[in-house]
């Protein structure tokens, strides 16, 4: 996925400089939300939707296994998905069971693609690289994504808001 996003053009006119989280919450607030991934702001969005479940392959207390994925898309308003379904082979089946949903692709895996807007998605959360020497060097130092300089986080909308 990194080749892959490495060759896109990102088109910053339809963009935002905010974290995938923000459309979330914009989104999401008294809805119920469906997360298919963890990340670090779970417990911001607990506070604002109606019903928050996270399906997570290896789940933490509180979070459902990947088996309860048909029946949880479909209950949800908002979907938020992590760019690793791309990886891992799940992301035709997550988009299928999302049709109708306002869907949130999110994370660093994500292609910031408008292609994607074709198959149902809303918005794109993913991350462009702004300086190449300094993410690498984070990167070979061992940083995780959220530690990682040189790094823009982006949303590509279906279409441009403020």
């Amino acid at each position: 996925m990194a080749a892959i996003n490495s060759l896109i053009d990102i088109d910053e006119a339809r963009c935002t400089e905010k974290n995938a989280f923000d459309a979330l919450a914009e989104k999401g607030a008294g809805k119920n939300i469906a997360l298919v991934g963890h990340f670090p702001w779970i417990p911001k969005l607990q506070k604002i939707a109606r019903n928050l479940w996270v399906i997570e392959q290896r789940p933490r207390e509180g979070e459902l296994p990947p088996q309860a994925t048909e029946d949880i898309l479909p209950q949800a308003d908002v979907v938020g998905l992590t760019g690793t379904a791309f990886t891992n082979h799940t992301i035709e089946e997550l988009l299928a069971l999302s049709q109708g949903k306002f869907i949130v692709i999110i994370g660093p895996t994500s292609p910031l693609s408008p292609v994607l807007f074709d198959y149902g998605v809303d918005v794109i959360g993913g991350t462009k690289i702004v300086d190449p020497e300094k993410t690498i060097r984070f990167i070979t130092e061992g940083a995780i994504h959220t530690q990682t300089a040189g790094i823009k986080h982006l949303n590509m909308f279906r279409e441009k808001s403020a």
